[in-house]
């Protein structure tokens, strides 16, 4: 493990402490001007990881959910979302993460996906592989939908805007589950699920789990099969193998 992986997994560590003093407490909420809610440990949590990229690693850029980017004088910009699952975390469902994503000359090279309340730091670096809580991570190797295991995020989004899009889903693989967030990436990582389509993503929804999909052994891309760069309102698409990323491309690329 380098010195950065290990600093930013430290990083993780004391967000995920910081959101646990907050979770299922008293919360303050606010609605920003898209109607997404914003609470008192969002801005809490991304405060703490702000400073200790700085503290740490001055001269980086950080590109923050709440905050907005802050430039550096080195090519590397940091990309955080403190709390994943906002609406998760507001009403006590466990499921909400913590993502942390490094990019050098606008590519990914470092990830954390961290579950604070389920006690799970997911951690990937560019040509070295993924982990959790370092022990070392597989996707399924599902090549063929017959037997696969498809998660849906944002499912009602997808049915508004795409719904033929939707309706194919809905025939998809063996079994289909309905999701949110960050989640359900880990548990492509780690190979308990085989597939994960999502929808209307910003770039730090994206980064940390992409690379970590990624250096599980799957792919990541958006729904015409174009590479992520730092676009908003993206439509995804993730799979175990390109064998099974490459039947989903041909439903989702004719739907927007």
């Amino acid at each position: 493990m380098t010195a950065t992986m290990a600093d930013a997994i430290q990083i993780a560590e004391a967000a995920g402490r910081v959101a646990m003093r907050h979770f299922r407490g008293a919360l303050g909420v606010d609605f920003k001007s898209d109607d997404s809610p914003v609470t008192q440990a969002d801005r809490a949590v991304e405060a703490e990881v702000r400073r200790l990229i700085a503290e740490r690693f001055p001269g980086h850029g950080i590109y923050g959910e709440e905050q907005g980017i802050e430039r550096g004088e080195a090519d590397d910009l940091w990309i955080v979302d403190p709390i994943d699952g906002t609406r998760s975390f507001m009403t006590g469902h466990p499921l909400f993460g913590f993502l942390l994503a490094k990019q050098t000359h606008g590519t990914a090279d470092l990830a954390i996906v961290s579950a604070p309340a389920m006690g799970e730091v997911y951690a990937a670096a560019r040509g070295q592989g993924a982990m959790l809580n370092g022990q070392k991570l597989r996707t399924s190797g599902r090549r063929g939908q017959d037997s696969a295991v498809l998660y849906i995020n944002e499912g009602e989004k997808i049915w508004r805007a795409a719904p033929g899009v939707f309706a194919r889903l809905m025939e998809f693989g063996r079994t289909r589950r309905f999701a949110y967030d960050c989640y359900p990436y880990a548990l492509l990582a780690s190979g308990h699920v085989d597939a994960v389509v999502d929808f209307d993503l910003q770039p730090y929804d994206y980064h940390a789990v992409a690379l970590l999909v990624e250096e599980a052994g799957g792919m990541m891309t958006g729904w015409q099969g174009e590479k992520l760069a730092m676009q908003t309102g993206v439509a995804t698409v993730a799979a175990a193998t390109a064998e099974l990323h490459a039947e989903l491309l041909e439903i989702t690329a004719s739907g927007l």
